[in-house]
């Protein structure tokens, strides 16, 4: 009867906690809106340290650079201000900033548009930003020896018993950086679509439907990097835009391929 009474005010027996299980990565809650404004500055601060660390660096190369765009003008630059020589020379290393610090700045930029991605989706990110570099110089070297000798040419003769073409060192470097810099932009575009294909966001299905809305981007996106209105540098810009626009749909398509997701 007593070991009874004992065994009645006895504690049962502890219960072994499970440990909660924990969110799969890309998972997690929904950020709140400051969380989010919070996350873009931090991204922000980022790829400005990474771009004028870039500039930096373009300071230091600068001068090689600008003898390097000198040839097709053919004399020393003609400045018409006390501050257009040093315009001209931070015009460029800005450029050369930027394109040192494009990896950086398109990684947290795609990290900040793509916030749930898991491991294994952020690999696929980081994997493709060597070869985001690499397209961006092929667009440089494609504006460079492709699209700026004939609309120097153009530009040059156009009427020319009218207009004697003397360019300032602004105007004429205004020019060739602009259509430098964003035909390296255009080109990274097809891999970004293929990163996206991979992850499920685009398909060439959307591209093929979308394509007249393609055709207007690229007129608008060939009017803003030409800073002239004629339209013979205009189409020499929209044209490969437009190739590119193709060949980012053949590559969505291998990309859904590997991803395993059908159309």
């Amino acid at each position: 009867m007593i070991s009874r009474l004992k065994r009645s005010h006895q504690s049962p027996p502890p219960q072994k906690v499970l440990p909660e299980p924990e969110a799969e990565e890309g998972e997690q809650g929904r950020m709140s809106l400051l969380e989010h404004l919070n996350e873009l500055r931090q991204r922000l601060f980022k790829s400005i340290v990474a771009l004028v660390i870039g500039t930096i660096g373009g300071m230091i190369v600068a001068v090689p650079i600008l003898q390097y765009l000198q040839v097709p003008y053919g004399e020393r630059f003609i400045v018409l201000g006390p501050t257009g020589g040093v315009v001209s020379y931070f015009r460029v290393a800005l450029m050369v900033g930027g394109i040192l610090s494009i990896p950086i700045i398109t990684y947290q930029l795609m990290m900040f548009i793509l916030p749930a991605l898991k491991r294994n989706e952020k690999r696929w990110v980081l994997f493709s930003l060597p070869f985001i570099t690499l397209l961006f110089l092929a667009g440089v070297a494609f504006a460079w020896f492709i699209l700026i000798p004939p609309a120097l040419d153009f530009l040059e003769n156009f009427q020319s018993d009218l207009f004697a073409a003397e360019w300032t060192a602004d105007l004429y470097l205004g020019f060739v950086t602009a259509l430098l810099f964003w035909m390296g932009v255009a080109f990274e575009t097809p891999l970004i679509f293929f990163v996206l294909a991979l992850l499920g966001f685009v398909s060439a299905r959307m591209l093929l439907k979308n394509w007249r809305i393609a055709i207007i981007g690229a007129a608008v996106a060939a009017a803003f990097i030409t800073p002239t209105i004629d339209p013979v540098n205009m189409m020499l810009v929209m044209g490969p835009l437009m190739v590119l626009y193709f060949f980012s749909i053949i590559l969505v398509m291998i990309g859904r391929r590997f991803s395993n997701v059908t159309e």
